[in-house]
């Protein structure tokens, strides 16, 4: 089986999640993958064209195309599968009005030009359900025997809210500022951590601001005792697969997070975190996991158990190369 991925970006956390950490497992078990950053040059785009009818699958990530290249694709390649993770037919969550016309044409066209769509959760799904009977959900998974388990030490005094994302995301957390500054006049060993390549100030509470990296993600994240993911009640935070619970849950990390989306189904409130939506019950909360270490440890080692059960790459991979199997079956 020849399959060829296009990808938004070698270090893109869609691509990443969604492609590049299945491929070890795919290949293992005889695929020909190729892993191609989606062609923008002329000569990129010719060649990129030419080789379609080599491949038995062309798996396209998220992008949505114009009619033309769609025309083309189509017409070149035998199979396509379509992945998206994210609310891509409105616009995301900083504008005022989420609806695009652009948006929603393409995604409807490049829905119904493929074979096998595979959603990010049961949102998507549904939304992709209206224009393309074969639709899977497989969610953004995390390879669990790369996220260990959070050392706890009753004895560390500090408590770190933790947030790391990208700079298209930070904004749902900047709007916590007032959430924050009430925290750290209650609790001067209370600390902000923000992984990211952009940040901000507070004026109450001790921001440690930390640029992502691949080789401390791991370290960042344990170094986290409560995981934050705030989001708007909109269409565009609707179709958010939960990628950075997943990783706070993955080591073993207590989540507060809005009920929006697939949050309400990767948290149970009160079990392995809480459910916040406004500013008292952001407070309210997290008081209660910055106040109780044992709580911390019992509820993130719930998430973690969570993630095992069905949000793992361990999982989820077998699932990605059935699904390319039964496409060549049809």
């Amino acid at each position: 089986m020849k399959v060829l991925f296009l990808i938004q970006g070698w270090m893109v956390a869609a691509s990443r999640y969604r492609v590049l950490q299945y491929i070890p497992y795919l290949e293992g078990r005889g695929v020909e993958a190729q892993v191609i950053p989606y062609p923008r040059s002329l000569g990129e785009n010719w060649r990129f064209f030419k080789s379609l009818p080599y491949f038995d699958i062309v798996f396209l990530q998220r992008k949505r195309m114009t009619s033309l290249r769609l025309w083309l694709l189509k017409r070149k390649a035998n199979r396509i599968v379509f992945d998206f993770d994210d609310s891509i037919m409105y616009r995301n969550s900083t504008v005022e009005n989420p609806i695009s016309k652009t948006r929603k044409r393409r995604f409807i066209r490049i829905l119904k030009a493929s074979d096998a769509v595979i959603a990010g959760n049961e949102y998507l799904k549904k939304e992709a359900l209206k224009y393309n009977p074969k639709v899977e959900v497989i969610p953004s998974p995390i390879d669990i025997e790369r996220y260990s388990q959070k050392p706890y030490d009753p004895k560390e005094t500090a408590v770190v809210l933790g947030w790391i994302g990208d700079y298209g995301s930070i904004h749902y957390l900047e709007k916590m500022r007032p959430v924050f500054e009430t925290l750290g006049e209650k609790y001067p060993h209370l600390k902000l951590k923000i992984v990211c390549g952009v940040f901000f100030d507070c004026d109450r509470i001790e921001v440690i601001k930390k640029h992502w990296s691949s080789e401390d993600e791991i370290q960042d994240l344990q170094s986290f005792d409560i995981g934050l993911m705030p989001l708007m009640d909109d269409p565009w935070s609707w179709g958010k697969c939960g990628l950075k619970i997943l990783q706070y849950q993955g080591v073993g990390v207590p989540v507060v997070c809005t009920p929006v989306g697939i949050n309400w189904d990767l948290v149970r409130d009160g079990e392995n975190g809480f459910w916040a939506r406004e500013h008292q019950e952001w407070v309210e909360k997290l008081s209660i996991l910055i106040e109780d270490v044992d709580l911390r440890r019992k509820m993130g080692l719930k998430g973690r158990e969570k993630v095992k059960e069905g949000y793992s790459l361990q999982k989820c991979a077998p699932r990605i190369h059935q699904l390319l199997g039964n496409l060549l079956l049809e």
